[in-house]
């Protein structure tokens, strides 16, 4: 009979053992997803995934083309439209290629494609999937522009950078707005920076979840930057239509020039874009 009860005793022990370990987990789980992505149940509203053979251009049902150099930045590039520079790789990626080679007055090409009278929406989830290049000078970026921008004019028409990168930085990443009064060196921002990798040898997600006033950002699903019309110095600009903008610069103010350590050809290399709503 003790024996039985010694038996019995030691289950009940070992079920409120195990009752207090879950709730444990459970709570540990919690804080350790404090931080991570809620889940609002987006809808896929608009996707690329770039898949084709290769050498063949970007859809043209969803992307378009800003053909030219500089834009405002110092670049050294002239962007293209020609599969040197931008298609697919055959292997279910977009690559943007930059150049070194003289082309029409410029020492560098490279392309710059957007979804401008295409794709064009406010709020939702905005993801990009990539693999950076790496070197002095490179300037990859996902971001959005305002479509009233030949209107009203940058920056009254807002910007939302996504992604930023320079090229001599491999472990980090940046997310920026920029609007009346906080524009170019003055934008809002903030940066991501890798712990035991980098972002050059290997894909990654980044996304932001914009929403009425409020923009959060994120890198694998990590949050790293909150923006509220409270963050802002100027007015918010952020409650209309904007388009995707995809590009990889070489040169510029952001980043500075290539040396004789940037090796080219480089790739960005762009798994997929989706948005949700």
């Amino acid at each position: 009979m003790n024996q039985v009860r010694s038996a019995y005793a030691l289950t009940i022990i070992y079920a409120l053992l195990a009752v207090f370990y879950a709730a444990g987990a459970m709570l540990f789980t919690s804080c350790d997803n404090a931080n991570a992505p809620e889940d609002k149940n987006w809808k896929l509203v608009w996707e690329d995934n770039f898949d084709g053979p290769a050498g063949q251009s970007p859809d043209a049902t969803k992307w378009g083309y800003d053909i030219g150099t500089d834009w405002g930045n110092a670049q050294l590039e002239y962007d293209t439209d020609r599969p040197t520079n931008v298609s697919l790789d055959g292997e279910g990626n977009l690559a943007i290629v930059a150049r070194k080679e003289n082309y029409k007055g410029s020492a560098y090409t490279s392309a710059r494609i957007n979804t401008r009278g295409l794709f064009e929406t406010t709020y939702g989830r905005f993801e990009v999937r990539m693999q950076m290049p790496w070197g002095q000078g490179l300037w990859p970026a996902f971001w959005l522009l305002g479509v009233d921008y030949q209107t009203v004019g940058w920056p009254q028409c807002g910007e939302i950078d996504i992604l930023e990168y320079r090229g001599q930085e491999p472990t980090r990443v940046h997310g920026t707005v920029h609007g009346p009064g906080y524009f170019g060196g003055n934008g809002v921002s903030n940066h991501y920076d890798i712990i035991g990798g980098r972002f050059d040898n290997s894909f990654h997600l980044f996304a932001i979840e914009w929403e009425k006033d409020e923009i959060r950002f994120y890198v694998d699903d990590k949050p790293y930057h909150i923006i509220t019309p409270d963050d802002l110095s100027g007015e918010w600009v952020f409650d209309h239509p904007f388009y995707i903008i995809l590009n990889l610069a070489v040169g510029g103010n952001y980043v500075g020039w290539p040396n004789e350590n940037t090796v080219f050809p480089q790739a960005l290399l762009v798994d997929y874009v989706r948005v949700y709503e």
